[in-house]
């Protein structure tokens, strides 16, 4: 059986799309993009109108399920992701629907990982809201961040993987539980496999936790290749 979802990405975003292609053929995304809704301030949330018309759109497509993978937007406002979970549900004719920043929370619950070492593409400011965020949102310790000061979309497309490797060296500590690396347009999805070998411990990215989220709803295919989360595919 395949199992179809939309996946909304901000209209610069430059590496999810190669990323799922990866996924086996019994998943299949359908994407749409959506523009910012403060010009000049990249990590804002995308805009209101373009996430419900594009969750209309990708309902045509008969998607069982809604996906915003920008985590930064959720760092914005206390309420975003209640807020527009709803909004993409109910535009999208009432499939379910998540942010990738919640996704990443409830990923960790999952693994019961508790203490996170947080690999940032993000500007300092951005990287306190993930650090608030993941605190008081999720109840998750931030033991260590490292961040890499991106000003904006473009440059995290960038980083390349080695860039994350190197602060994860860093800051693998025996007080951390598992790794966690923000910013959909961090292309690092095909290099967990190899960080949790080396570091041996879970590594969560803001892709890998959607899709994870994605099918644990859809029923709780294992999927290989990815990373412990996806392989075990844990319940929260």
């Amino acid at each position: 059986m395949t199992h179809h979802f939309g996946v909304l990405i901000p209209s610069t975003n430059t590496t999810t799309e190669p990323q799922l292609a990866r996924l086996p053929s019994s998943y299949q995304p359908h994407f749409a993009r959506v523009l910012t809704s403060t010009p000049g301030q990249p990590f804002a949330p995308g805009r209101d109108e373009d996430v419900e018309y594009q969750s209309k759109l990708l309902a045509t497509a008969k998607v069982e399920m809604v996906i915003l993978i920008q985590t930064s937007a959720s760092l914005f406002a206390d309420d975003y992701d209640e807020v527009t979970m709803r909004r993409m549900s109910s535009a999208a004719g009432g499939v379910p629907a998540i942010t990738s920043a919640h996704a990443m929370g409830r990923a960790f619950r999952a693994l019961r990982a508790k203490r996170i070492g947080l690999v940032s593409p993000y500007s300092e400011p951005v990287n306190a809201r993930a650090r608030r965020y993941f605190t008081d949102k999720h109840g998750l310790e931030i033991a260590a961040l490292e961040g890499f000061a991106a000003k904006d979309s473009y440059t995290i497309g960038r980083l390349g993987p080695e860039n994350a490797r190197d602060a994860l060296l860093r800051m693998n500590m025996p007080n951390i539980d598992a790794f966690a690396i923000p910013g959909a347009n961090f292309a690092t999805i095909a290099s967990i496999p190899a960080w949790e070998r080396e570091f041996a411990k879970p590594v969560v990215s803001s892709t890998s936790a959607a899709v994870w989220a994605m099918a644990r709803a859809l029923g709780g295919e294992r999927i290989e290749g990815f990373g412990r989360l996806l392989e075990q595919m844990p319940a929260d």
